[in-house]
């Protein structure tokens, strides 16, 4: 099967790159046994471009290749290396080219040379446990994993980018005349639809240089798909004109101008979209005897509906002058009040539940169980390491400060009852169990380390030690101030040294908002 030169509709799919995993890693060094976290956080995944690039006039790349993926972000290392971002994959695209998704939902319009947009963005990176930290939670044993890449199945159209669209019968000489016109050399033969794809072609007149674009042969019919024209009418959509060329020459009983221009015309309107594009009428082949006197004789009827009418002949060049300076013009006019569009950058980001205030989430009894909807909800779920039980405890602490747990309970939820959360394909089943505490009995708060603890007796015993230094007598040195506080305390003249911050000895708490919670923490390259 030969392959096409010149295509204007593909679907491709395009995959974003996954964001890189985050590190649980703890710094190692000699004398310092617990030196704190020190895990990088993951790299984010390339994100996928489609960028409008003057060189590229087809999407034939992406018939033969229709699947493009994005470099995945690089994972997380320890001595807080964070992960390499993955590269984004950027894809040359014509200008003029329509982005929809599937079920024909246009998403951007890309018009203009470097206008991109973002139609898959890549995916976060996890963040590694010295991100996580704070100096309530300074030892967690737990990262985060990276969140997946966009994925998605687009429809890609072209529409030609031209100032001047030539319409008209099959053989009724448009390639013809683009050729005498410009320096286009598209394919020209004595049978009908040898255009089997638009030509485009650049026109000079005076100081106005403008492109022109032929539509392969339109037929009564077209708009309902047949022959070529339905195909192709999309791109005269863009164009300032349209040009009507009328074989004057034509062989075929019955045909006349007139009743060529009314076929034309109504399959522009049935197609709808072009009734405010001017109109200009070429009587073509007027250097065939037979088309010189069937231009004099329908010449003036056309004039009489207020079009404006030139003889023209592809093969001799005559009235082609006239012709260019009269399409000049309109591209001339439509230039000055239209206002250059600026090359932009388009993201595409699907709207989420927990876009607007008070919509966080979503509580649903179904068949299965309760499925909990929501951005935040789902995004953490995928961030767990569900092999880690301190990261799963985490995601529990998480989704309980969110609210998930009291809206369960006040939709009816019992204890046991399924809880999903996460997409249709992989969505991660919960028991319900309200009302329990998902922190480490033995080291108070999850993730918490008692040893990193300032308010240990050691260090309430050195505070008491420079506190008494200051009140000390002349001939006392600091073990001699230690050494009466220990006998002070023994003797219970002095109450002992109690840690103020619970582990075992009493939960925690803490409030949202606080440096606590990692999604109201301070910004420390990671999450939100």
């Amino acid at each position: 099967m030969a392959v096409p030169s010149f295509v204007d509709r593909v679907r491709l799919h395009v995959s974003a790159g996954r964001g890189g995993n985050g590190v649980a890693s703890v710094h190692r060094e000699k004398f310092k046994p617990l030196g704190g976290p020190d895990g990088g956080n993951g790299g984010p995944g390339g994100s996928v471009i489609l960028r409008v690039d003057p060189d590229v006039t087809t999407l034939v790349d992406y018939h033969n290749s229709p699947r493009r993926k994005a470099e995945h972000g690089g994972q997380g290392a320890g001595d807080h290396k964070n992960g390499a971002h993955g590269a984004d994959l950027v894809l040359s695209v014509p200008d003029g080219t329509v982005v929809a998704d599937t079920e024909g939902n246009v998403m951007a319009d890309l018009v203009g040379v470097g206008t991109e947009v973002v139609v898959a963005e890549g995916g976060r990176g996890g963040l590694g446990n010295a991100a996580l930290a704070s100096t309530k939670r300074k030892a967690p044993g737990f990262a985060l994993l990276g969140e997946p890449g966009d994925e998605r199945e687009l429809v890609l159209e072209l529409k030609i980018v031209a100032d001047i669209g030539l319409v008209g019968f099959p053989s009724a000489g448009k390639s013809s005349l683009i050729a005498a016109m410009s320096r286009a050399r598209p394919k020209i033969a004595n049978y009908p639809f040898t255009t089997l794809r638009p030509n485009l072609g650049v026109v000079t007149a005076g100081e106005t240089t403008f492109t022109v674009a032929d539509v392969p042969g339109l037929i009564e019919g077209a708009a309902d798909g047949r022959g070529l024209g339905h195909d192709f009418l999309r791109h005269v959509e863009r164009c300032a004109a349209i040009v009507h060329v009328i074989d004057t020459a034509s062989i075929e009983p019955g045909r006349n101008p007139v009743d060529d221009l009314d076929v034309i015309e109504n399959e522009l309107t049935r197609y709808g979209g072009l009734e405010d594009r001017p109109r200009i009428v070429a009587l073509n082949k007027v250097d065939v005897p037979d088309g010189r006197d069937i231009s004099d004789i329908t010449i003036e009827d056309l004039r009489a509906r207020g079009l404006d009418v030139y003889p023209v002949s592809a093969a001799s060049t005559e009235g082609l002058r006239e012709l260019t300076f009269a399409m000049a013009r309109i591209v001339s006019a439509t230039r000055t009040t239209a206002e250059p569009a600026a090359p932009q950058r388009i993201v595409l980001r699907p709207t989420g539940l927990g876009s607007a205030p008070g919509a966080e989430f979503t509580v649903t009894a179904t068949p299965d169980g309760w499925r909990v909807r929501g951005h935040k909800p789902e995004r953490w779920v995928r961030q767990t390491d569900f092999s880690n039980d301190e990261a799963v405890g985490f995601l529990a602490d998480r989704l309980n400060r969110l609210g998930v747990e009291l809206a369960l309970a006040k939709a009816g939820a019992e204890e046991g009852d399924a809880v999903i959360i996460g997409a249709e394909e992989n969505a991660v089943v919960f028991d319900f169990r309200p009302s329990i505490e998902a922190g480490a009995e033995m080291l108070g708060r999850r993730g918490e380390d008692q040893r990193f603890n300032s308010d240990r007796p050691a260090a309430q015993r050195r505070r008491d030690i420079l506190e008494a230094m200051e009140t000390k007598e002349e001939n006392e040195a600091r073990a001699d101030v230690a050494r009466r506080l220990d006998d002070a305390r023994r003797a219970g003249k002095l109450d002992a040294p109690e840690p103020k911050r619970g582990g075992a000895d009493g939960p925690m708490s803490y409030e949202i908002g606080s440096e606590d919670d990692p999604d109201h923490a301070p910004d420390r390259g990671g999450e939100e």
